[in-house]
């Protein structure tokens, strides 16, 4: 992920205007880091299939990284979760203020699909990854799973509903990461199928965050810990066992599933999801 890293900071947004710090802050989150994991997947199938195409899909893959960073943002708001703390650093609202972050997370929103409007390839492959990246990041994707998530806070759910909120708010990012790479190098023979290898990698994330959110400290997980207790995670509903047991079930099927990849693909995603999907052990 060393090129990438080294184009998003080559690409970070600026603006020239006469505000004193809206720069700074729509860079913040950027260089803050993070795990990086839905560009390295939009990547890594990318490279599986035409290494030659690596340069152009980091424009899809910046694009993404923008969208999710913006979620972070207004997930961290007072109106929200109101954490003080993201990939190890302040959030925007504590280093700044509620308004710029707020429109911080706004302006890297549209951001991501001017960067992916501009991308190298085809115009009828732009459309298409602008159309996966809106269907999967907007209203009936991840935004939908954080309305469903702050609505029913203290309200619990069952577990299938709680499945529904996390396949939204969370899994459905994820899938369109793998899906956006099959379709730059034109597998659509491939690219239903990683969608839903997707969306079963994103529920695993998603129980192994509400894992972790009880067993790290805010300082080794770099966002506020402990917090979940009002809110529908695996862990409240399920109690910290029977989440577990949910997560090493559904890993066992991600590594059986990953089995039935071709070669090329099994051996440049192994060893990322094999990191990931076992994160919780």
């Amino acid at each position: 992920m060393q090129n990438f890293e080294q184009f998003l900071l080559e690409n970070l947004p600026t603006s020239k205007s006469i505000h004193p710090h809206y720069e700074d802050a729509l860079q913040n989150m950027l260089k803050a880091g993070g795990k990086r994991f839905r560009p390295a997947l939009l990547l890594g199938v990318v490279n599986a299939y035409n290494p030659l195409m690596l340069d152009s899909a980091r424009y899809a893959a910046y694009a993404i990284e923008l969208l999710h960073t913006y979620s972070l943002i207004h997930d961290d708001l007072p109106a929200m979760d109101d954490s003080p703390l993201r990939r190890g650093n302040p959030t925007l609202h504590v280093v700044f203020d509620e308004v710029t972050a707020i429109l911080v997370g706004d302006a890297l929103n549209t951001y991501s699909f001017e960067v992916l409007s501009n991308a190298p390839f085809s115009d009828e492959t732009r459309v298409k990854l602008i159309r996966e990246l809106a269907r999967n990041g907007g209203l009936n994707g991840m935004v939908l799973g954080q309305a469903i998530d702050c609505y029913f806070e203290n309200r619990p759910l069952q577990i299938e509903d709680i499945k529904i909120l996390h396949t939204n708010k969370t899994a459905k990012l994820i899938a369109a990461s793998l899906k956006m790479g099959a379709i730059i190098v034109g597998r659509e023979d491939v690219a239903q199928k990683l969608y839903n290898f997707g969306i079963d990698l994103g529920l695993l994330f998603q129980i192994q965050d509400d894992i972790l959110d009880v067993t790290q400290s805010s300082q080794e997980a770099g966002k506020l810990t402990h917090n979940d207790e009002d809110k529908n995670s695996f862990v409240t509903i399920l109690g910290f066992e029977r989440a577990m047991q949910e997560a090493n079930a559904l890993a066992q099927r991600l590594l059986q599933e990953m089995d039935n990849f071709d070669e090329s693909l099994q051996s440049e995603l192994s060893p990322l999801l094999t990191k990931y999907i076992n994160r919780h052990k």
